[in-house]
């Protein structure tokens, strides 16, 4: 409200809205009000007052039930009814805010809000109270709690607040703009600018926001963009008040007048549905607040300041006979306020009291409030008051209620005996990797324990299965806790050491000896890793998967096969998910089913990895299965067809791991209900039963396994012969086995993995009698082999360490019986010599399935814990890599991959080692597929494509797209260059010695992908400028280093070639399958952030080039300026100008090498550079003009266009 404009009366008593009260009463307060009032010395009431006195209230006519004073002598400023619960909030002048409860008023809470200035508004939200004042806009609990204060600019006199939804606010005041603020991050997202400057009221509709200027005019704005739809110039003075009801408007307030402003006494009414006035509204009081009050009719409520009230319909004419008086201890009311229900109306004085008119003795405030909390009675005035000073004082006085049992103060004499904790013993790994600097040692921190805390257990162990801790290889300390188990090192969690270089300087080969690729641990939820090694070594699903392709822009089936072709290409090298996970984490199953998990958790090891990785394994099956099943021909990729494979109904991945079968529901009234059903994996079920584990009972794997696949269990179902839910026997039968047998373990508490650690000893006391004396160690039984001239691998009899924690068989023998039933057995090598081959009896239904891989969950408590898989690779991924024909059982943890002992890919160390997934595939299981990778991506991704961008236009075209003459062919050049923006901060700290450890880097998003002509006619023209469009949140665009623009990336407003990345990226991949050569500068991360694997040969990297060993790598724009004399990079990069020039600078190479015939003397130009660039710091001069007469002559043809 416009406080400038009120009456002049107010003058009055302007010095009581100072904070310096006078404890003197006015002489306007009504004396009965103050019975049993005390005063503090500053004047202000300590409690709220009733009226004493019974007040008759008539039904459907409002008249007073209550008065109380808020605060003696400081005018009321603003009054609010709760919208949530039956409350109303009075704020003050002297920043002081009180709430009374219910129509008796009676006080609930008071507070200070603000210290000078006074409260302008309260808003009611579901958690709290807020309150806006001059340049502050606070939110408070209803009991007074601060949940967050913002402060606004001091120049800012704000006035009024809007809620437009549940978390966003509008506020305006005098300045000539409108702020809208985010209650949930509580900042500020957007800022109006009004036309008309002091919007004082505010109100909103489903069709426009009302504002109410002090010019006099209201403004009707959209509700999205908040600019003007329409303006009513309502009062040739100033606005006092109005309100918005249906299809009506009205308003009241000041007119000009010669002697000043004067209060019209003409209701100004508008019709929105013409947005005109209609005829104004004579009103019999000096109009300063309206409201309407919509009961029976659109009734309006127009208040004096003096007092008087009067109802009339807006568009009828006010009777005199309406008017009732409101008395107020002050001269003056000061503020209005109606509740929802409507049954109540507040009004505010100037003398700081508040009186309650109803139409009803029992009044309510909202149609549905929740339940008001009251703070608990204080109990301290029941009981007598000790004083501790007296020394006699008895303590019986304290009532205590009698009881036999020990009082927990009474302790026994063992818990109180002083035992004062020793320091823990240093870590071996701590000494050996100390540095002295005089008698100081400086150690990198190895993060087994938090900072300046050691770990106090009362209990020497701990009963649940997942609490286990484990120790490092250190050998101090163990028998002080021999309960703890140690991990052996290639299982435990492997991370990537940071240097200024990134990873060129890690050295990955220490971890990896092998061919094979290992995936980077680092992305976002990159727990899977090891699961996608799984599916990648299952030879039908890795070239299916390749030959794969689709239109959509997030399918994990395409990002699957672009990364299978990576590992591929690998020769060693790891490679990174990050593709992939990408699309992984915009499907919204994955959310809902929550395997996308926080940055906070996978660092710290919250999350369950065992029963992740199991969820995630069933998620991706059913995602794959769904992926292929698409068979429409794409329309992005043209001649890119689906995959000859599918069948109609089914995939490839269905016809792998699907199974079918037959879910049958008997009732106990003889129906049974018959449905067929197909499933990719299974999940394994336990026997029942507290006292299994504790007998020692055997079973085989191969019973816990049929039982599982053929369940059996009693449940709930509904009977359609019953008519209702009835106990029905639910039977599982297996119809058609699966090609590849999935199983998810389950093991998630101390009860399964108990049951597997007694029947892994069972197992092992069966493995010694079976043997009797023959079983050695494992050095003995080595050395009879090598004796014997036995051939690596194959030892004539087991050894004691590979017997232990063995209860998986590594073959399983399947076979489907004439009456639908399924047998499941143990199959050894034994077997088959006995049985004859398997492949002879698959024509009889018996199947054996091998143990292809395993993945295990490792506990260990200094990292969270980890995941990692056993994996028998096949005799053709050994072919491709390594020229050699046989299997062997490796160890994949990310990026380490080790070969291991088949026997310790079945052993399970239940301490530390627990199984989570396992996978037997059939025998000869390559024969029954077609494993031809035939490349899905064809030359027509380089054709013209339409922009995601709507306002892109011809005229912002920045690259011609290659003509059919102009296909690369194998050996062309290509200059390629890329920009980026951040996702992801790094995350580094300092060390000890002052250096900087990064502990996780920067993730990076491409942003811009531009690769140009390196020979022809058009030799330097783009054929590719893609900006990529991304929906993950942008934290820094880095426009200095990549001239890319907050919007640029925004398909809504941006001006630029805008694609999905995924189309981008099957450009590149058909340009490196056609075996061009990349020229660029500092291509290595660009491919790595792109997420591609480019041969070596086909990359000509103008840092390698222009750079001697043990020397620092040299920028671009150095070695433009020095070689070339083109000054680029002046104010921003620009990714066409980059990629242009690293062709150049490559022809000025072959052009100093005589096509590196010289070296020596191509040795002597480095040497000058070098020398050059000391001497001038490495800085190129500044440039006399951004422009360069090169750069403007090679791309004028894409001016052309």
């Amino acid at each position: 409200m416009n406080f400038e404009s009120l009456d002049p009366g107010l003058a009055e008593f302007a010095p009581a809205m100072h904070s310096a009260l006078d404890p003197v009463l006015d002489a306007h307060l009504n004396p009965n009000l103050l019975q049993n009032v005390e005063l503090d010395p500053e004047g202000v009431a300590l409690e709220a007052l009733p009226v004493q006195e019974s007040v008759h209230i008539m039904e459907g006519v409002y008249s007073e039930l209550h008065s109380v004073v808020a605060e003696v002598g400081v005018p009321v400023s603003v009054s609010h009814f709760d919208l949530h619960e039956e409350m109303l909030w009075v704020g003050s002048h002297g920043g002081h805010a009180t709430s009374f409860f219910g129509p008796a008023l009676e006080r609930y809470s008071s507070f200070q809000v603000n210290g000078s200035d006074d409260i302008r508004q309260i808003q009611s939200l579901e958690n709290g109270i807020l309150f806006l004042t001059k340049n502050n806009l606070k939110y408070m609990a209803r009991g007074g709690l601060i949940i967050f204060d913002y402060l606004l600019d001091e120049s800012e006199d704000m006035h009024s607040l809007l809620l437009t939804d549940s978390s966003t606010l509008l506020v305006g005041g005098l300045q000539n703009h409108v702020l809208e603020i985010d209650l949930n991050t509580v900042q500020e997202t957007q800022k109006y600018a009004v036309e008309i400057p002091g919007v004082t009221i505010m109100r909103q509709t489903n069709r426009f926001f009302f504002c109410g200027h002090t010019s006099g005019k209201i403004s009707l704005r959209d509700l999205r963009s908040f600019k003007v739809e329409h303006e009513f110039d309502a009062f040739s003075g100033s606005l006092s008040d109005f309100d918005v009801h249906g299809n009506l408007l009205a308003a009241c307030g000041f007119s000009s007048r010669l002697t000043g402003l004067a209060c019209d006494r003409f209701l100004k009414v508008y019709d929105l549905r013409m947005m005109r006035a209609i005829t104004p509204l004579q009103v019999h009081v000096d109009p300063a607040f309206l409201r309407f009050i919509p009961t029976y009719t659109s009734r309006l409520a127009i208040i004096s300041q003096s007092g008087q009230c009067q109802f009339c319909e807006p568009t009828g004419l006010a009777n005199p006979a309406d008017i009732f008086h409101v008395n107020p201890v002050g001269p003056l009311l000061m503020t209005f306020d109606v509740s929802a229900s409507k049954q109540a109306l507040a009004f505010g004085d100037s003398e700081g009291c508040v009186h309650l008119w109803t139409d009803s003795p029992e009044p309510s405030f909202n149609p549905y409030s929740r339940e008001t909390e009251f703070a608990l009675p204080c109990l301290v005035d029941s009981l007598p008051p000790l004083d501790w000073s007296q020394d006699l004082l008895p303590l019986s006085l304290i009532p205590v209620p009698l009881t036999s049992d020990t009082l927990l103060s009474d302790w026994p004499a063992a818990n109180s005996i002083p035992a004062p904790r020793r320091a823990p013993p240093v870590d071996a790994e701590i000494l050996r990797t100390m540095k002295k600097v005089g008698f100081i040692g400086y150690a990198p921190n190895p993060r087994t324990r938090l900072r300046n805390q050691i770990p106090y257990r009362l209990k020497e162990s701990d009963s649940e299965f997942d609490s286990f801790s484990q120790v490092t290889e250190s050998p101090i300390g163990r028998e002080e806790e021999p309960h703890l188990h140690m991990v052996s090192k290639k299982y435990r969690k492997v991370t990537i050491k940071y240097s200024k270089l990134g990873l060129e300087d890690f050295d990955f080969k220490h971890y990896n000896k092998t061919l094979f690729a290992g995936l980077e641990p680092h992305i976002p939820n990159a727990y899977c890793n090891c699961m996608i090694q799984v599916l990648y070594f299952l030879e039908p699903v890795r070239c299916l998967i390749q030959n794969h392709l689709c239109q959509k822009e997030f399918c994990l089936a395409c990002e699957l096969g672009f990364l299978f072709h990576m590992l591929d290409l690998s020769r060693g090298d790891p490679c990174q998910g990050s593709n992939f996970l990408r699309a992984f984490r915009t499907i919204p199953e994955a959310s809902a089913l929550g395997l996308i998990l926080a940055d906070s958790d996978e660092a710290s090891g919250k999350g369950n990895l065992a029963r992740l990785i199991q969820r995630w394994n069933r998620f991706i099956l059913t995602q794959l299965h769904q992926d292929m099943q698409e068979l429409e021909v794409p329309q992005a990729y043209r001649g890119a067809g689906g995959s000859s494979f599918c069948s109609s109904g089914d995939s490839i991945i269905g016809q792998l791991f699907s199974c079918e079968v037959e879910n049958c529901s008997l009732c106990r009234c003889g129906s049974e209900t018959v449905r067929a059903s197909s499933t990719l994996l299974f999940t394994l079920s336990y026997p029942e039963g507290s006292n299994c584990d504790k007998t020692g009972k055997n079973f085989d794997f191969a019973q816990v396994l049929k039982r599982s696949m053929c369940l059996e269990q009693n449940t709930q179902a509904w009977c359609d012969n019953c008519e209702k839910y009835q106990p029905t026997i639910q039977t599982r039968n297996i119809r058609h086995l699966p090609d590849i047998l999935v199983i998810n373990c389950e093991v998630n508490s101390s009860k399964e993995a108990d049951f597997w650690r007694i029947q892994a000893e069972v197992a092992f006391k069966m493995a010694i009698k079976k043997h009797g004396g023959e079983i050695k160690n494992k050095e003995f039984a080595l050395a009879d082999r090598k004796e014997l001239g036995s051939p690596e691998g194959l030892l004539l009899c087991p050894s004691i360490e590979e017997l232990k924690n063995v209860w998986l068989p590594f073959s399983i023998r399947m076979k489907m019986t004439k009456n639908k039933g399924l047998d499941v057995c143990n199959w050894t090598d034994g077997d088959e010599v006995q049985w004859g081959p398997a492949r002879a009896e698959e024509e009889h239904g018996v199947y054996v399935y091998d143990l292809m891989a395993t993945v295990v969950h490792i506990l260990d408590s200094r990292t969270g814990g980890s995941l990692v898989a056993h994996i028998k690779v096949g005799e053709t991924y050994h072919q491709r890599k390594e020229g050699v024909t046989h299997q062997q059982w490796y160890l994949f943890n990310d990026f380490l991959i080790e070969p291991i002992d088949k026997h310790e890919a079945v052993q399970f160390d239940m301490n530390w080692k627990v199984p989570a997934i396992l996978y037997y595939v059939k025998r000869n299981l390559n024969s029954r597929y077609n494993l031809n990778i035939k490349n899905p991506i064809e030359a027509s991704v380089l054709m013209a494509e339409a922009s995601l961008a709507r306002k892109q236009r011809k005229t912002h075209t920045t690259f011609i797209p290659l003509m059919l003459n102009e296909m690369p062919q194998v050996g062309d050049l290509v200059g390629l260059d890329a920009e980026f923006v951040t996702l992801n901060e790094e995350e580094a700290e300092l060390r000890s010695d002052g250096t900087k450890s990064t502990i996780k880097p920067s993730q990076m998003s491409v942003a811009r992908i531009t690769c140009v002509r390196g020979q022809g006619p058009n030799e330097g023209i783009p054929f590719i400028d893609d900006y990529i469009s991304t929906q993950e949140q942008v934290v820094d665009y880095l426009t200095q280093y990549s001239g890319i623009k907050p919007g640029d990336l925004d398909a809504k407003i941006s001006s630029k070639h805008l694609t999905t990345l995924k189309s981008t990226y099957l450009k590149l991949r058909f340009l490196i399958d056609i075996g061009v050569k990349f020229v660029g500068h500092g291509l290595q991360k660009d491919f790595r952030v792109i997420n591609l694997m480019v041969p070596k040969d086909q990359v000509l990297d103008t840092v390698y080039l222009f750079h001697m060993p043990r020397k620092r790598m040299i920028s671009l724009r150095f070695l433009a300026w020095y070689f070339l004399d083109l000054k680029i990079q002046g104010e921003t990069h620009d990714s066409i100008e980059d990629a242009r020039t690293a062709l150049q600078l490559y022809r000025k190479y072959l052009e100093l090498s005589k096509n590196g015939t010289e070296p020596e003397s191509f040795h002597k130009v480095l040497k000058s550079l070098y020398e050059k660039g000391r001497k001038m710091d490495w800085k190129v001069p500044e440039p006399e003009s951004q422009t360069s007469p090169k750069n403007a002559a090679v791309f004028s043809s894409v001016l052309a266009l």
